[in-house]
């Protein structure tokens, strides 16, 4: 965002400028702030602008949820040249980048979920057997997650109702007595922030099995009509939204992220704890608005950290 000045005879125009890219090319939102003005006037004129602003370029650069609408020919454009920029070919994953991603993969999925059990320590757990005076759940789910990115990488599966079941009984088998079964009848998912507001409810237990087979039905008919990360992202979005488990919905969904992209003969994606916060308003913005484009930039951002990483 900044301050543009164009000259009409003595006088100076003001305007504040934001730059966003649609259809593969980057374009400029403006607005007029007023002419001749001093720093002072300026500045008071500057901050609401910047929030109108804000608002304009991003319903102009939304991309729409292709789960509730078919997209346009100016969007499906858009999204290939956005996949463009992840240039990693799973071909470029040694075993040994097998075994880095395994555990920064496995630590920053348990830990966004909680996890007492640090990036060390699940080296430790992982390569030497040695487990640390931690709770046993937080010790077997590091084994559970590690197990099942073995799975999704061997496994030529996409995705069923079978395949999500058959995911959370690898992570959960040895913490949780529900491992491997969807939330019974009754058994409702309302989430609240710390202060009690509520940012998630999951779909009606009554819903959950009938819901999660139209995403399986979603996914093969479009399969090949969208890119990878398009794929990706609905399904892990949309399961999060179905939320059909009592608990581990966050890490099943992360694991049916990457093993969406892995059968496109793409690399796995980690999302990081560090930009946990980013994570939740991308899905925030899926869930509100139906908008795709948050979730695709943050697995952009986390495929260059992936490039990282790797080296």
């Amino acid at each position: 965002m900044y301050i543009e000045i164009r000259r009409q005879g003595r006088k100076k125009k003001y305007y504040l400028v934001r730059s966003y890219r649609k259809d593969g090319k980057v374009r400029n939102v403006r607005i007029y702030l007023g002419v001749d003005l001093s720093s002072a006037e300026l500045e008071v004129r500057k901050k609401p602008a910047e929030a109108r602003l804000n608002e304009l370029t991003d319903m102009r650069g939304r991309i729409s949820d292709p789960f509730e609408t078919v997209l346009s020919s100016g969007e499906l454009k858009e999204l290939k040249n956005l996949e463009k920029r992840a240039h990693l070919k799973i071909t470029h994953l040694s075993e040994d980048d097998w075994r880095k991603f395994t555990e920064v993969f496995t630590y920053d999925t348990n830990a966004i979920e909680g996890s007492t059990i640090d990036s060390k320590e699940v080296a430790e757990i992982l390569e030497k057997g040695k487990w640390p005076d931690k709770p046993k759940g937080d010790i077997s789910e590091t084994y559970g997650v590690a197990k099942a990115i073995s799975f999704i990488r061997k496994t030529k599966e996409h995705i069923s109702l079978r395949f999500i079941l058959e995911l959370h009984r690898f992570v959960f088998e040895n913490s949780k007595p529900f491992a491997g079964k969807l939330r019974p009848i009754g058994v409702e998912v309302v989430v609240a922030d710390r202060y009690g507001h509520i940012v998630h409810r999951g779909a009606p237990s009554t819903q959950v099995r009938s819901l999660l087979l139209e995403l399986v039905r979603w996914y093969g008919k479009n399969r090949k009509k969208y890119p990878p990360l398009v794929l990706a992202a609905v399904v892990h979005n949309q399961f999060e939204n179905i939320h059909p488990f009592q608990d581990g919905n966050g890490r099943v969904g992360r694991l049916l992220l990457s093993n969406i992209l892995l059968k496109h003969g793409m690399p796995p994606l980690n999302i990081e704890l560090r930009i946990r916060h980013e994570y939740y308003a991308a899905l925030q913005a899926y869930q509100k608005e139906h908008n795709l484009r948050p979730t695709m930039e943050l697995m952009l951002k986390e495929y260059r950290n992936l490039k990282r990483i790797l080296k």
